[in-house]
């Protein structure tokens, strides 16, 4: 039973982070190419040389790094919704209603405005376990390199990959911690 528990959190796991992955991304690739080609257009285009494709290169590239930051913001809230009511390897989270009042009931069709008390639990979930990722990031960085600054391998990448493993150890976590959420076999 374990075992088949385990496969479940993995396949889910791997459904979640490749729908986040590629909304995410492709998300923000669209937007910095957007904004890239606005500041084309309302400079006059220019025609088109070496140095400003690379100039436009740099800008989507500045651009899309904030807007990932943004999109995997809005996208982790969407991508929860998928989790719930998927059957994988004989079971799959379901989503109660309150508990408090008296009765909950398992919510077949999940909408949006039934995931924000859920998603604000599983968000501080991930908060928690990206802080700890990097507490122990850290300690090694210091204890097993030679870098004279610790924070200079942090950035979004890093970040992103931190986000996918505690994403991975959340759903594990979610259904002891909250109590709308419920592993049932299928």
């Amino acid at each position: 039973m374990e075992k088949k528990v385990s496969k479940f959190y993995l396949y889910l796991w791997l459904v979640w982070a490749l729908r986040l992955t590629f909304t995410s991304v492709v998300s923000a690739l669209i937007l910095a190419s957007i904004v890239s080609a606005y500041l084309y257009v309302s400079q006059g285009m220019a025609p088109i040389t070496q140095e400003l494709k690379t100039a436009l290169f740099d800008i989507t590239k500045f651009w899309f790094l904030i807007l990932w930051s943004l999109t995997l913001l809005l996208f982790l809230f969407r991508t929860l919704k998928g989790i719930f009511n998927s059957c994988f390897n004989n079971y799959k989270l379901q989503l109660l209603t309150c508990p408090n009042e008296g009765v909950s009931a398992v919510i077949e069709e999940v909408g949006y405005g039934d995931l924000v008390k859920v998603w604000r639990k599983w968000f501080m979930l991930i908060i928690w376990l990206v802080g700890a990722q990097m507490i122990v990031a850290l300690i090694f960085t210091y204890l097993f390199s030679s870098y004279d600054a610790v924070f200079d391998r942090f950035n979004i990448y890093v970040l992103y990959a931190f986000i996918l493993s505690a994403g991975y150890f959340s759903f594990m976590i979610l259904s002891v911690r909250c109590k709308r959420v419920k592993l049932v076999k299928c």
